[in-house]
């Protein structure tokens, strides 16, 4: 197995090999996805961004298991959550009652899980606002509560499709930065799609670009702040950041 560079041993969790995604349109056959290889490790944070159009949530979809591929193999290792773009709390359910959601639809609601609901909720300062309705929080703590709901069913892997798109600019910075956190404390492997490109940089891994349909994958870049105690903020002030930046803007062909 490949080692990181403090010696650790990097697992395998999800693997795509030559996926191709092809839709029959009244007007012949659009391929929307072609050859995407993509390895991910455990514990990763990865993003996807490219131009509108280029089949970002098609292959997240296909991820997901909500769509099948035309062609190529899929390997994940592990149980996935999703995050959609906007929270999809239930408002006549209490917050509590909204976190435990997913475990009634798996009819998984043990005690032990709802010890682990619980501790989520306190970990994260939601617990004293459990028995709140999500019309009385701020998005943050809605985005914050829509994931502990994922986090219930214990993933190994997240997607996040344009999990922030619906938030305000400053309410957007704040939250990325609460949510990156939890997902490192708590170990879980994510997949992101994002038009936003600082979005991407500031909290992943390595930064996958597609190019136009149908996409393929243009180029990925690691991304190494070199920092202690790394989160969304404060690589948004590193002098790396802005290199970063500039050098995957000139790769997207948004103009093209």
């Amino acid at each position: 197995m490949p080692l990181e560079g403090n010696g650790k041993i990097m697992k395998k969790i999800l693997e795509l090999n030559n996926i191709g995604k092809k839709y029959q349109a009244k007007n012949g056959e659009i391929e929307a996805l072609k050859n995407i290889n993509l390895k991910v490790n455990e514990g990763e944070f990865i993003s996807i961004i490219g131009p509108s159009g280029c089949g970002k949530s098609t292959l997240l979809s296909i991820i997901a298991g909500l769509e099948k591929q035309s062609s190529g193999e899929l390997y994940i290792d592990g149980e996935i959550g999703y995050m959609l773009q906007t929270d999809s709390l239930l408002p006549w359910r209490t917050i509590y009652k909204n976190v435990l959601f997913g475990l009634e639809i798996r009819k998984s609601k043990t005690e032990e899980n709802e010890e682990y609901v619980k501790e989520l909720l306190r970990k994260y300062d939601l617990y004293d606002f459990k028995d709140k309705y999500p019309s009385q929080l701020s998005g943050g703590m809605r985005q914050r509560a829509a994931l502990i709901r994922t986090l219930a069913i214990k993933p190994r892997i997240l997607l996040l499709d344009e999990a922030f798109s619906a938030l305000d600019y400053q309410t957007r910075i704040m939250v990325t930065n609460d949510i990156f956190k939890i997902l490192k404390n708590e170990n879980i492997t994510s997949v992101m799609v994002t038009h936003d490109i600082s979005e991407a940089i500031s909290m992943s891994d390595r930064v996958v670009v597609l190019t136009n349909r149908p996409g393929t994958v243009k180029n990925i870049h690691n991304i190494d702040f070199e920092m202690e105690n790394r989160n969304p903020i404060n690589c948004r002030e590193s002098p790396k950041f802005s290199k970063y930046f500039d050098t995957i803007w000139k790769e997207l062909d948004v103009y093209a």
